[in-house]
């Protein structure tokens, strides 16, 4: 009996180690920005971006020839953010773009900045951050990058007026970012929300990909990394959900999202949409993760129409 007791034990802990160190891989991968790579990122989406890539260089030379320039700002616990901005004009309606993981400001709103400019929007487009030109070590997932959107929206209401029309887009992240922020006491200038294939917590999508992708179970990785997160990070990985906050939004609000979604699936649209009191939805047969303006440009855009042409004064 003693040396079965010994040989459980000894199985426990070899266990239990190789929790802790498939954790720890998995923590460091996916949360610092050093080791979160967008090559990656775009293998496990699944979306075949090369088919839109000489679109996508076309619309570049064209949005690079307009007048922009680059901002900074301090986030509230003293990282510095950077922006790309496109003033357009005089206008005074302004879309505000938060891109998705591993990616930047100047990358997921290139095909979109045909549709905003040519219909007098100003662009900012900021990096998150851990991402691109702005600070920080650890990736937000949204939870952090919500607090960051409010100071991206004081900057435009000082750089624009008190008559400034903002509207949030947010993509994959960014999409979660945007109703996150929504969920926050928001300046009147600020009229609408889009997200784009938006999760609705870094826990929820993580297990997600535990499951369909790695065939592991989430328990105790995703409880470990949280743990690990909240201490180095400063936040919990459930400690801001979309759909919670989606429950608070009182301003309308435009879901999208691809229906063959394998990386963030279509059900936490759904979630989303069924939180949202302010909601309208639109989901596009046959996209893949962040793909639904490429794989059905005609239908995005007259919901974009059709949203903001309600709301625009």
């Amino acid at each position: 009996m003693g040396k079965l007791l010994k040989g459980a034990a000894f199985c426990l802990g070899l266990l239990t180690v190789a929790e802790a160190g498939g954790s720890a891989y998995f923590y460091r991968r996916t949360m610092k920005r050093n080791n979160a790579k967008q090559e990656r990122t775009i293998k496990m989406s699944g979306t075949d971006w090369d088919r839109y890539r000489p679109m996508i260089r076309e619309r570049k030379e064209v949005m690079l020839a307009q007048p922009h320039e680059y901002v900074n700002i301090r986030s509230d616990d003293g990282l510095r953010l950077h922006a790309t901005y496109f003033p357009n004009g005089e206008t005074n309606k302004v879309v505000i773009c938060f891109h998705g993981y591993t990616s930047e400001g100047m990358n997921d709103y290139i095909g979109l900045s045909d549709y905003y400019l040519k219909n007098g929007y100003r662009m900012l487009l900021p990096d998150a951050r851990a991402h691109g030109s702005s600070g920080g070590e650890y990736i937000g997932f949204g939870c952090l990058d919500r607090y960051d959107a409010l100071g991206w929206i004081r900057w435009v209401v000082d750089k624009c007026g008190e008559d400034v029309q903002i509207f949030l887009h947010g993509t994959s992240m960014g999409g979660a970012t945007v109703l996150m922020t929504g969920g926050l006491e928001l300046p009147e200038q600020v009229k609408g929300i889009i997200s784009d294939c938006g999760f609705t917590s870094p826990k929820e999508v993580f297990t997600h990909v535990l499951h369909s992708m790695y065939h592991l179970p989430a328990f105790p990785m995703i409880q470990i990394a949280d743990a690990v997160n909240r201490k180095k990070a400063g936040y919990g990985l459930d400690e801001c959900n979309a759909a919670r906050e989606a429950e608070k939004i009182r301003i309308p609000v435009l879901l999208i999202h691809g229906d063959a979604d394998t990386f963030v699936p279509c059900s936490m649209c759904q979630k989303i949409y069924e939180n949202c009191a302010s909601a309208k939805q639109l989901i596009v047969e046959g996209a893949g993760h962040a793909e639904s303006y490429y794989k059905d440009r005609k239908a995005y855009e007259k919901a974009l129409d059709d949203f903001l042409g309600g709301i625009i004064k």
